[in-house]
Parts: structure tokens; C-alpha cells; sequence
């Protein structure tokens, strides 16, 4: 991988990266409450019931799916994937992958979906920005723009469905499953020799 950060971040430990993600997702809940308080911004409701529940398996499922292809078809996003999830999930263990699912779901859901999209509007400008302010969050060198364009879309969907749906529940259970099935099956073929690096 010719990241010229790679030797720098692949030093990190599970320690550091629950940590990272731990003080991420505290940073991400303060600004959306900050922002929600100052800003009067009304979130979106969040309705948690089984058609929630199954709706947001279902675009979980998708989001994977589609995301394999890519991974599959895309050498760019595939070097930066390998990157990002050996960044990421490598140190951890298995238990922690639940923290890698609901850490980012909640808090990047709450403040990208939940607070700047009613903040900026239910609408296409809304949708944009949160989408694309989403997507740099996920950049994590130089040579990611493939991973940060593939969060930008992830985004951009999560987004649409909660302006359609109107219920924040649904990205947040989507974006935690994603998250979830996703450092599962990575860490899952890393372990037995599935997937290519």
C-alpha cells in the first residue's frame, strides 16, 4: 500500500483505536447537540418498531452488497478499503467490532442525518452537504478520495432514506449494521485468507 501514513497509523493499538473511536464519537455527539441547541434544530423523530427495524436490515444488506461489488470492480477503493479497515479493525477483537458498529452509527448518524440535514434543510442542498461533509470525515490520507467518494454516496443514501422515511431510526440502524456486518466479514476473511490486500 503505498500510503506514505502507513507506518505511522498500522502502529496503533486496539487501546488506541477504541479510544479513537470512543473520543470521535463523543466529539461528533457534542457538535450535534451544541449545534442542536444553538440552531433550534428540530432532529428527526426516531420511530423504532419492527417495519424500523427490517427497513434498516434491508438497506444494511444493500449497503454491503453494493459495497462488495465496488470492492470487487474498483482497485482504487479496494487498496483504500484494505487500508481504512486494516486501519481500523486489524487491532481489534471480535467483541469489539460491536463498538465499531454502534460508536460511528450513532454519533455520525445523530449529527450528519439527524442535526445538519434538518439544519441545512430536508432537500437537495441538505442532502449534498451532509453527504459530502460525511464523506471527509472518512478521509484518512492523501490517497483515500476512493473511500471518501464511496461515503460520500453512503452518505447520500442514508440521507434520502431518512428525508423519505422521516425517521432517523432507520439510517442509524443501517449505518450500525453496515458498519457491524462489514468489519465482521472483513475480519472474518482477513482471518482465513478471503479476501486479497
Amino acid at each position: 500500500m503505498n500510503n506514505p501514513n502507513h507506518n505511522e497509523i498500522e502502529t496503533l493499538t486496539r487501546t488506541q483505536i477504541l479510544g479513537v473511536m470512543a473520543i470521535t464519537a463523543l466529539i461528533l455527539l457534542i457538535i450535534a447537540k451544541v449545534w442542536q441547541k444553538l440552531g433550534s434544530v428540530q432532529i428527526l423523530p426516531l420511530q423504532l418498531d419492527l417495519k424500523t427495524l427490517i427497513l434498516g436490515l434491508i438497506v444494511a444488506l444493500g449497503i454491503t452488497i453494493c459495497s462488495a461489488i465496488i470492492y470487487r470492480i474498483w482497485p482504487s477503493y479496494r487498496r483504500s478499503a484494505n487500508y481504512y479497515l486494516e486501519l481500523v479493525i486489524k487491532p481489534l477483537m471480535w467483541p469489539d467490532i460491536i463498538w465499531l458498529g454502534l460508536l460511528p452509527g450513532l454519533s455520525e448518524e445523530l449529527l450528519f442525518r439527524g442535526v445538519m440535514l434538518p439544519a441545512i434543510g430536508l432537500n437537495m442542498l441538505g442532502l449534498i452537504v451532509s453527504s459530502l461533509a460525511f464523506g471527509v470525515l472518512h478521509l484518512s490520507g492523501e490517497n483515500q478520495w476512493s473511500y471518501v467518494v464511496w461515503a460520500t454516496i453512503i452518505g447520500g443514501i442514508l440521507g434520502y432514506i431518512a428525508i423519505i422515511t422521516g425517521n432517523l431510526a432507520i439510517p442509524i440502524i443501517a449505518h450500525i449494521l453496515t458498519n457491524f456486518i462489514s468489519g465482521l466479514l472483513w475480519k472474518f476473511g482477513k482471518n482465513v485468507g478471503f479476501t486479497s490486500s
